[in-house]
């Protein structure tokens, strides 16, 4: 996020380079750099003659590059976006001809998504040389609630550690499907509310009562009666609370009461900073380690793999989703 506001910073005052490739596994910040250059290198004067889209499906390298050496008509720049350049991914490094002495009035954006060139080849060598490349990489699960969090603290909103969350769970890392969650939440909210888990389920849909979160925090808490109440309505509604995401969870929330057992310093900083949680759940942690033992907290994640088979349709074809999550509910509580 840091390098895509010093990218942003650089072109507003002017510092632009001929050629921008931006390629890696997360297409959100390539989709954004891409749209930031399309809407502020030219005026809307100067883009009718000056700015070009095209797709990869509908061109190949030579056409790129013609484009590329034509001389921007009554403006400083032209500006000539590629988009889905992977499906060029096979002729790519015929682009490196180019770029190794690009049109200097050319502004070329090249938007290589979930792949990256090789960086041991000379089109990769050559970009750096004489532009920019952007690797866009997928943030990892224990990341978004953070990402949620400053995106937000960047627009006037804050939220919740348990609100971002659930965001983090009911969406997974995809960075585009938690923005779009967000933008419907500008809507409906004012500029300096708090999110907090009513705001998600009211707008979004997600319970705050029943997820994956509150299950952990009942197990941890060895809460018997609201482990199962939440297990019954994961039963209840399969669609949106799939057996494989919950036993996956549970496996890194296992995980983490496994690292725990192994730290020397259980403070809540220290717990935090190990497990790469938010401070804010720390305690959480440290009592669920209090009820689990250290060769318990080992039983329950080999029942998890066992189940994680299973919920896959592996040697449980024919038995409900609801009744394979009340008896790896028993396995654990036990």
């Amino acid at each position: 996020m840091d390098e895509v506001k010093e990218l942003v910073s650089d072109i507003r005052k002017g510092h632009i380079k001929p050629v921008y490739f931006l390629m890696g596994e997360e297409p959100y910040y390539i989709d954004k750099l891409s749209e930031f250059i399309e809407d502020n290198i030219l005026s809307e004067e100067e883009k009718g003659f000056n700015q070009m889209v095209l797709y990869g499906r509908d061109v190949s390298v030579e056409d790129i590059i013609g484009n590329a050496k034509r001389f921007p008509m009554m403006a400083e720049h032209q500006v000539v976006i590629v988009k889905e350049a992977q499906d060029l991914s096979r002729t790519i490094d015929k682009l490196e001809a180019y770029v190794a002495n690009p049109q200097p009035t050319t502004i070329l954006v090249v938007n290589y998504k979930y792949k990256k060139i090789d960086k041991r080849k000379s089109l990769y060598k050559a970009i750096k040389k004489n532009g920019v490349v952007f690797e866009s990489k997928k943030l990892y699960d224990n990341q978004v609630p953070d990402w949620i969090r400053r995106v937000l603290s960047g627009q006037s909103y804050s939220i919740t550690p348990k609100a971002a969350l659930m965001l983090a769970e009911f969406l997974g890392t995809d960075l585009s499907k938690i923005n779009n969650e967000l933008e419907k939440l500008k809507i409906v909210l004012p500029e300096g509310t708090e999110i907090t888990p009513e705001h998600i389920e009211q707008n979004i849909g997600i319970s705050k009562d029943y997820n994956n979160f509150e299950l952990h925090k009942a197990i941890g808490d060895r809460d018997t009666k609201k482990a199962f109440k939440i297990i019954k309505y994961f039963g209840e509604n399969p669609k949106d609370n799939p057996m494989v995401v919950t036993v996956s969870l549970l496996h890194s929330y296992f995980s983490k009461l496994l690292q725990l057992h192994g730290l020397n310093d259980k403070s809540s900083r220290n717990v935090a900073s190990a497990l790469k949680i938010n401070p804010y759940f720390a305690n959480e942690y440290i009592v669920a380690a209090r009820n689990y033992p250290m060769k318990k907290v080992s039983a329950v994640i080999a029942s998890l793999r066992e189940f994680d088979v299973k919920s896959k349709g592996v040697g449980a074809n024919s038995i409900p989703q609801s009744d394979l999550l009340k008896e790896l509910m028993v396995r654990i509580m036990n």
